[in-house]
């Protein structure tokens, strides 16, 4: 990465067109995988402390909430280039059968673990007697 911008029109959009890297609005990652009975979700949230993370469950939704301020505003500064966003960020994964009243999260290094237990399901099944 240069600190310095490069002075060809297309080098950013060249360079994401063949390097796969995270959005420059800073999207939060994530991964999703299911194990045993249980749904994991690993979500990348650097540079956030855990105070500035919500998590609500709505609807049939869970929805992760993020917000970063932007700190101190020096004018005497004279940036090259800024990458850094600042703002809300948002993440919202449909739920099926699940225990909302069991799902844990845990915030560790900059990466949000979600975990949601399926809901254990009674087999609804009948026999039906041909004539």
């Amino acid at each position: 990465m240069n600190l310095i911008p490069r002075n060809f029109l297309f080098d950013d959009d060249l360079e994401d067109f063949f390097v796969t890297k995270p959005s420059k609005r800073g999207e939060m990652k994530c991964d999703i995988y299911e194990k045993d009975d249980k749904y994991y979700i690993e979500l990348d949230a650097p540079g956030f402390d855990k105070k500035d993370i919500n998590i609500e469950v709505k609807d049939g939704y869970l929805t992760v909430r993020a917000h970063k301020k932007e700190v101190n505003k020096d004018e005497k500064k004279n940036y090259i280039r800024k990458e850094r966003y600042y703002g809300e960020y948002s993440r919202s994964f449909a739920l099926g059968d699940v225990d909302i009243e069991n799902i844990d999260a845990k915030f560790e290094n900059g990466i949000l673990n979600i975990t949601v237990p399926k809901k254990e399901l009674p087999e609804n099944k009948k026999y039906i007697e041909i004539k």
